[in-house]
C-alpha cells in the first residue's frame, strides 16, 4: 500500500470498490482501480477509473500483503465455494501486513526519451534473487530463448517486507535487485535498480509523472546504449533487422539480384509483421540468418552490393498501380453498394409511386455537394438471431437511419457557419421505425452535436419504436437517452424538424423537442400512431386520420407548412440561414410605400403582412405558426443582411387583440430569438389582451402572462414600432414588459396610445355625464367629441411629448431606425443559451 495515502482516503476506496461490486452483483475476482487527487482537501478526493474484471499482473503484491491466494480464490468463487471455508479470506484488507513492492524484468532496454527498446537473446547465466520476503515469478532457464511475438516480461521480482517502515522495503529491494542476474540478453535490471536507488523512490514522493521527468537520468544511469550495427563487408550496404524478433520470411538468397524496396525478409515482433526492404537496387553478397531465427534489433540479415549508378533506376520496384481494387476495398464496396438507392429498387419505387422521395434523396438535397459525411452506415436491424445477416444487409441499410454531417447554405455563409448534423429516419426500411443500432446511432451524433454546438435537421418520418429487434438484452428500452439527449439540446442549437408521410410515437416525441416543425400536405403527426389507438381499445383509424396536416396546423404543431419534400428541404435550408449570420448581398423595395400601408381612417383594418414585407429585405420573410393564434404573426426577417425575429398584431383577427394562442405564439418565438441572439422587431398595433368571460375559460391569465416573463428574460435587443394602436398591458407585453423596456420604441404618425381603448376609456370614465344627456343623438355627438379629445391626448407626438415613447417617426425612415440600433449593440454578445418551450 501507498505510505502516503491518508487512511481515510484508503478506507473510502475500499468501500467505494464493495459499492461497486454490490450494485453490479460481481462474484468473481477482480481489480477496482482509482485516480486519486494529490491535492490536500480536495473534493472529490478521488475518481473511478476503470474495473479489471481478471487477474492482473500485480496481483502478487496483494497476495504478499493480505496473504491471500488469489489463485486459489478465484478459482473457489468461479466453483461456487466459500472464501471464508476455505480459509483464503484475509481478516482484514484495510490493514495490509507491511509493504510489497513488484518490479517487472523486462528483455528490454530503456531509452532516454522514456520509450523502451526490445531485446532478444538466449538466457545464460541465470542466478535470481532469494532470501526472507523475496518472491520471483518466471518461467526461465539458462538456454531458453524468450518468443519476441510476446510481451517482453521475462520475470516478476516482489520484495515483501512486514514491517510498518515502507523504507525497509525498498532496501530489501535494493538487494535483490543487485543480486539478480540474467545473461545471453538485454534486461531491463539495470534501470529497476538505478530507480530503485533513488532517494524519491525510497521516500515514495513519486507520481504519474516521476519516470517522464526523469526518463533521461535514469537512463544514464543505467548505461543504456544502442548497439552498434555491424559494418558491411567490402564497402555494401548492410540490411538490418529494425527490432528484435523472429524472422518469419527470408525471401532472398546469396547471388539474387533485387531492385529498389523489394522486400528481403519479414520480421515478427509483438504479434505484428515487419517488413524489411532493400535500400538500393543490387545483387545479395551473403544471408547470415534462416528463416525460424530470432534475431536483435540491428542484427545483419544480409549484405547488399549495389549495381553501378546507371543501373539504379532500371533495377526500382515498379510502383503500386493506384487504380487497383485490393480485396479488402473491394469487400468495402461491394457492402457499401447496398447503401445505394439503386440496391433495392423494388422498394424505392414505391416510394415514387406515392410521389415522395427516399431519405438519401432527400439528405443530397439539404446539404451542399459532396460535403455529406455518414455515420454508422454499416449498421444492421439488431435481428441477426432471427434473419440472415445477408437478409439484414440486403433489406436493413444504415438500420433505417441515414445520419452524418454536412454543409448547408456554405456558399452564402461560409463552410464553417454552414455545418449541420443531419439524421434522416429512411420509411424504405422497416417503416422508418427506431431499433436498437439506429438509437446507438443517434446517441453518438447527438453528443457531437453537443460537443461542437452542430445545428440538427430531423427528418422525423417513420413509425416510432421496433418491437423486432432481438440481439441485445433489452426489456423495455426505456433507458435509451436519446429522448433527453435531443431535448437536451433546446436552446445550444437549432434544430429542425421535418416530416413528410407519417410520423407517430418515438418519431413524434422527437419531432415534438425541435424548434421548429417543417411538414408537407400528405404528414400525420401523432404521439400513438393507429397500431397504439387499437391497442389501447380506441377503435380502429387509419393513419392518414390521426394528426393530419389541417389539425396540426391550426392547433400550433406544424410551424411551416409545404406542399412536398422539395419544398420542405428548401424550407429547412431557408429556416437554417437565419441561424448563420448576415448576409452580404441584399436587395429592399422603396421605404417610401411604408407610408401608405396604415390606412388614415384609424378604424379600418390592414394587412400588416404587407407592411413586414416592406419592411424586410426582399424575399425575406418565414413566417411560423401562421395558423395557429392567427391575432399574432412570427417570423424570421432580415434588415440590410442581417437575421431578426419579428411579431407582429394582425388588426384583421380579433381586431388585433392578443388572446391566450397568439400570446403561447409570441412568448415562445421570444425564446427562440433569445437563445440564438436574434434581435426581435416588434410591430405594435393591439387593442389589448383578449377579454370577456369564454377567454378566461381558457385560462387567459396564465397564458398572455408568458409574454412578460419571455420579455423580461430577454438578452437580446427589442425594437418597438408603434403602427397604430398601443393600448394597456397587451402593448406592453408587445414591447417586451414596458415601453422603456426595448432598445427604442417609436411610433409611426398613426401611433394611439392609452391605459385602454379610447372608446371604452370614454365610456366608462364618462358614463355619469353621457347617462344625463337623454337626446340619443346629443349623446353620441358628446361621446364622438369625449373620443377626439382622448384620441388627441394620446397621439404619439403627444405621447412622446412626455418622453413615454422615444419618437414617432416617418414609416420610410423605420429601417434606418431599426439599421442605426443594430449597429449600436456591442460586437460581441454572447446569446442567452435558455432552452425554449416546446409549445
Amino acid at each position: 500500500p501507498c505510505p502516503t495515502l491518508d487512511p481515510a482516503i484508503r478506507r473510502a476506496l475500499v468501500d467505494a470498490a464493495l459499492v461497486l461490486g454490490r450494485e453490479v452483483a460481481y462474484r468473481g475476482l477482480g481489480t477496482v482501480e482509482f485516480l486519486v487527487d494529490p491535492a490536500p482537501g480536495a473534493d472529490p478526493p478521488f475518481a473511478f477509473l476503470e474495473v479489471n474484471a481478471r487477474l492482473q499482473v500485480e496481483h502478487t503484491v496483494t497476495e504478499q500483503v493480505t496473504g491471500m491466494d488469489l489463485v486459489a480464490a478465484q478459482i473457489a468463487v468461479a466453483d461456487g465455494r466459500s472464501l471464508e471455508d476455505l480459509g483464503l479470506l484475509a481478516p482484514d484488507l484495510r490493514r495490509p501486513r507491511g509493504h510489497a513492492i513488484q518490479f517487472r524484468i523486462n528483455a528490454e532496454v530503456p531509452q532516454e526519451d522514456g520509450g523502451v527498446r526490445p531485446a532478444a537473446g538466449r538466457i545464460e547465466g541465470l542466478h535470481p534473487a532469494s532470501g526472507p520476503g523475496i518472491r520471483v515469478d518466471a518461467a526461465l532457464a539458462d538456454g531458453f530463448t524468450p518468443p519476441p511475438a510476446f510481451d517482453s516480461l521475462l520475470a516478476k521480482l516482489v520484495v515483501h517486507s512486514p514491517s510498518p517502515d515502507y523504507a525497509d522495503c525498498v532496501r530489501r529491494a535494493r538487494r535483490a535487485l543487485a543480486e539478480f542476474r540474467i545473461g545471453g540478453i538485454a534486461t531491463n535490471l539495470p534501470w529497476l535498480a538505478a530507480l530503485a536507488a533513488r532517494e524519491e523512490f525510497a521516500a515514495n514522493a513519486v507520481d504519474t509523472r516521476f519516470l517522464e521527468d526523469h526518463a533521461m537520468a535514469l537512463a544514464a544511469a543505467a548505461g543504456a546504449a544502442a548497439p552498434a550495427v555491424p559494418a558491411a563487408e567490402s564497402g555494401g550496404h548492410v540490411l538490418a533487422a529494425p527490432m528484435a524478433g523472429r524472422l518469419v520470411q527470408v525471401d532472398v538468397a546469396p547471388g539474387d539480384r533485387i531492385a529498389r524496396g523489394a522486400q528481403v525478409a519479414v520480421v515478427e515482433a509483438m504479434k505484428m509483421e515487419h517488413p524489411v526492404a532493400a535500400i538500393a537496387a543490387g545483387r545479395i553478397v551473403a544471408v547470415p540468418v534462416a528463416a525460424g531465427d530470432t534475431v536483435a534489433e540491428g542484427q545483419v540479415l544480409a549484405w547488399l552490393e549495389p549495381f553501378a549508378d546507371g543501373q539504379a533506376e532500371a533495377g526500382d520496384a515498379a510502383p503500386e498501380d493506384p487504380d487497383r481494387i485490393r480485396p479488402d476495398l473491394q469487400r468495402l464496396l461491394d457492402r457499401n453498394a447496398f447503401l445505394a438507392d439503386e440496391s433495392r429498387p423494388e422498394a424505392v419505387a414505391r416510394r415514387h409511386a406515392k410521389g415522395m422521395r427516399t431519405a438519401r434523396e432527400n439528405v443530397a438535397d439539404l446539404c451542399d455537394p459532396g460535403s455529406f459525411v455518414e455515420y454508422g452506415a454499416l449498421a444492421i436491424a439488431a435481428q441477426r438471431r432471427r434473419r440472415p445477416e445477408a437478409d439484414l444487409v440486403r433489406e436493413t441499410p444504415a438500420d433505417g437511419l441515414v445520419a452524418g454531417i454536412g454543409t448547408v447554405n456554405a456558399a452564402a455563409c461560409g463552410a464553417e457557419r454552414a455545418r449541420c448534423l443531419v439524421m434522416a429516419y429512411d420509411y424504405t426500411v422497416l417503416a422508418g421505425t427506431q431499433g436498437f443500432m439506429n438509437h446507438k446511432k443517434t446517441d453518438r451524433l447527438l453528443r457531437l452535436a453537443e460537443e461542437w454546438e452542430l445545428p440538427i435537421v430531423l427528418l422525423a418520418e417513420g413509425g416510432g419504436g421496433r418491437p423486432g429487434d432481438t440481439d441485445m438484452a433489452v426489456v423495455t428500452g426505456l433507458d435509451v437517452p436519446t429522448f433527453a439527449s435531443y431535448a437536451k439540446l433546446s436552446g445550444r442549437v437549432p434544430r429542425v424538424g421535418v416530416v413528410a408521410g407519417h410520423c407517430f410515437a418515438g418519431n413524434a416525441a422527437l419531432l415534438g423537442c425541435s424548434d421548429v416543425i417543417i411538414a408537407t400536405a400528405n404528414a400525420s403527426i401523432g404521439m400513438g400512431g393507429p397500431a397504439m389507438i387499437e391497442g389501447g381499445g380506441l377503435g380502429t383509424w387509419r393513419p392518414e386520420e390521426v394528426g393530419p396536416l389541417d389539425v396540426q396546423t391550426k392547433n400550433g404543431v406544424v410551424d411551416i407548412a409545404v406542399a412536398d419534400e422539395a419544398a420542405a428541404i428548401a424550407a429547412a435550408k431557408r429556416y437554417l440561414s437565419y441561424f448563420q449570420g448576415p448576409l452580404a448581398g441584399w436587395q429592399a423595395g422603396d421605404a417610401r410605400a411604408l407610408r401608405h400601408l396604415v390606412p388614415e381612417n384609424r378604424l379600418r383594418s390592414y394587412d400588416v403582412r404587407a407592411v413586414i414585407a416592406a419592411l424586410s429585405d426582399a424575399d425575406s420573410v418565414l413566417e411560423l405558426r401562421r395558423d395557429f393564434g392567427r391575432a399574432m404573426v412570427t417570423a424570421l426577417v432580415r434588415i440590410e443582411g442581417r437575421p431578426m425575429g419579428l411579431i407582429a398584431n394582425d388588426s384583421r383577427v380579433l381586431s388585433g387583440a392578443i388572446d391566450a394562442d397568439a400570446a403561447d405564439k409570441a412568448a415562445r418565438f421570444l425564446q427562440l430569438c433569445d437563445a440564438f441572439g436574434l434581435p426581435v422587431l416588434s410591430l405594435c398595433d393591439t387593442p389589448g389582451f383578449m377579454v370577456g368571460p369564454d377567454v378566461e375559460t381558457r385560462a387567459q391569465v396564465r397564458h398572455v402572462s408568458r409574454m412578460f416573463v419571455a420579455g423580461a428574460a430577454l438578452s437580446v435587443p427589442v425594437f418597438c414600432l408603434v403602427l397604430r394602436k398601443g393600448y394597456g398591458l397587451g402593448a406592453m407585453a408587445m414591447a417586451g414588459g414596458g415601453f422603456h423596456s426595448p432598445f427604442f420604441v417609436a411610433a409611426w404618425p398613426t401611433g394611439e396610445f392609452g391605459a385602454m381603448g379610447l372608446e371604452g376609456a370614454v365610456r366608462l370614465g364618462f358614463r355619469r355625464e353621457l347617462s344625463a344627456i337623454e337626446d340619443p343623438a346629443a349623446r353620441e355627438a358628446k361621446f364622438r367629441e369625449l373620443v377626439e379629445l382622448a384620441y388627441a391626448k394620446g397621439h404619439g407626438i403627444n405621447v412622446a411629448s412626455y418622453l413615454e415613447i422615444d419618437a414617432v417617426i416617418d414609416p420610410a425612415e423605420s429601417r434606418a431606425w431599426i439599421r442605426r440600433g443594430l449597429n449600436s449593440l456591442p460586437a460581441a454578445r454572447p446569446p442567452r443559451r435558455g432552452w425554449i418551450d416546446a409549445w
